[in-house]
């Protein structure tokens, strides 16, 4: 293995320890799968760290360009060229790559890491005659089947400028999470130090003084311990993952101060910690069997840890394990969700459609589906279903069999007059004058 592979493979190690190898790859694949567009993840170098072909091939134009080396290389030269220009902007980069295809790039900025998602392979045009030679050109001295390439070129998507800023806008939703997960991950790691630091040191104060406990004071100790348990419960269920990390810092410096020379008891002690946040989980909306296994993993290196300070930082990671898990789950729920109420409006954009509907379609109440809608993409529920509609209309209006009152009926205007004013309004032209133009 060459010097260049170790450092991608420490990139990706690197990617994985901080949000996870199946999330990267389960947010990928949920976009190629909703979009039908293929998702990559690369390298400021333009290498691909992760790549979705198990679920969406390149298309026949790609492949037949990556067959020569040369050609690969100069796809990774266009990967990096878009990866700069992303992290430069911080915003999604739309881009021509080096053989004439649409595609786009939304930047992953980590902790000075610079990375993007490239996705695309598409037109935005009817590919004329001097397209075709335009590609000629550009892929003069590859060893490749010049006819076959043009071929293949006439035969890609052609998408609108609509469809491929709302394509990138959406995939920058995508690597907004990946950036959201991976900081929150080197933010736990820099207090987990500090924590550690500080509880060692009250721990070490509690050692030193002298504790009379009566019977009284003991009935009395267990039964705050008992209410602190019942709060952090509450904290963990909730997502209080500030408020959940100061309250277990002090049931543990209680814990550690009675026992701290019976590790035997503090591993008793902080099982049952690992039963109420894992069950509290649960309750805050994190799968059953994932926490399980959750559980199955902590409880065997709990079993291995070898002493007290060590037991106290594993169980402060143990609650950051779980915070993080419902974070991520709630944030991949929202993703999903977003992709569901977008692809349904998609197929139901004819019928008269309500916020209700669409709310009820990916089992959320209308509020939050119209809240992490516009978060997601930056438009309204009803607003991108009005996008949709006039797309379709502009499809429609080409074709010289439909008049301007069929494809508003047909495109999901009740009203007419509405569908020209709404045309207008984002188009810039009537209906009439489109279709004359496009005729």
């Amino acid at each position: 293995m060459n010097h260049s592979d170790v450092n991608q493979d420490k990139k990706v190690q690197w990617l994985e320890q901080l949000v996870g190898r199946d999330l990267l790859d389960k947010m990928l694949c949920s976009f190629s799968k909703s979009t039908g567009l293929k998702a990559i993840l690369v390298d400021n170098k333009g290498n691909t760290l992760i790549s979705t072909d198990h679920a969406i091939k390149d298309c026949d134009f790609c492949q037949m360009i990556k067959s020569d080396s040369n050609g690969a290389k100069k796809c990774q030269r266009s990967y990096a060229r878009a990866c700069i220009e992303a992290s430069k902007y911080g915003e999604p980069y739309i881009f021509r790559c080096h053989a004439g295809l649409i595609m786009w790039a939304a930047p992953i900025l980590l902790d000075g890491y610079v990375g993007s998602i490239i996705c695309g392979q598409v037109l935005m045009w009817e590919p004329e005659d001097y397209f075709l030679e335009e590609i000629e050109e550009m892929v003069k001295g590859l060893h490749i089947d010049i006819a076959a390439v043009k071929w293949s070129a006439s035969q890609l998507e052609i998408m609108s400028s609509d469809k491929v800023q709302a394509a990138a806008d959406l995939l920058f939703v995508v690597a907004n999470q990946v950036m959201q997960s991976g900081m929150t991950v080197l933010e736990q790691r820099r207090e987990i130090a500090a924590q550690q630091a500080r509880l060692a040191e009250e721990i070490q104060a509690r050692k030193r003084a002298e504790v009379a406990m009566s019977t009284i004071e003991s009935r009395t100790n267990r039964i705050n311990s008992l209410e602190k348990e019942q709060e952090l419960r509450t904290m963990v269920r909730n997502g209080e993952k500030r408020a959940a990390e100061r309250l277990l810092e002090k049931i543990l410096v209680d814990i550690f101060a009675k026992n701290s020379n019976h590790l035997d008891t503090l591993k008793t002690r902080v099982m049952e910690l690992v039963v109420i946040i894992s069950r509290a989980a649960v309750d805050g909306g994190a799968e059953l069997s994932e926490v399980l296994q959750l559980n199955a993993i902590f409880y065997q290196e709990l079993h291995d840890i070898p002493s007290s300070d060590e037991l106290c930082l594993w169980t402060k990671k143990m609650l950051e394990s779980y915070m993080s898990y419902l974070e991520s789950n709630k944030n991949q729920k929202n993703l999903q969700a977003i992709q569901k109420a977008a692809e349904y409006i998609r197929n139901n954009y004819r019928n008269k459609l309500t916020i209700d509907d669409i709310a009820q379609a990916v089992y959320l109440s209308p509020c939050y589906v119209s809240r992490i809608f516009k978060q997601g993409l930056g438009c309204t529920l009803m607003e991108y279903l009005t996008q949709v509609r006039v797309e379709e209309a502009k499809t429609m209006l080409k074709n010289p069999k439909y008049n301007v009152m069929q494809v508003a009926e047909e495109s999901g205007f009740e009203d007419p007059g509405y569908f020209t004013r709404v045309f207008k309004k984002l188009e810039g032209v009537t209906p009439s004058r489109f279709k004359q133009h496009a005729l």
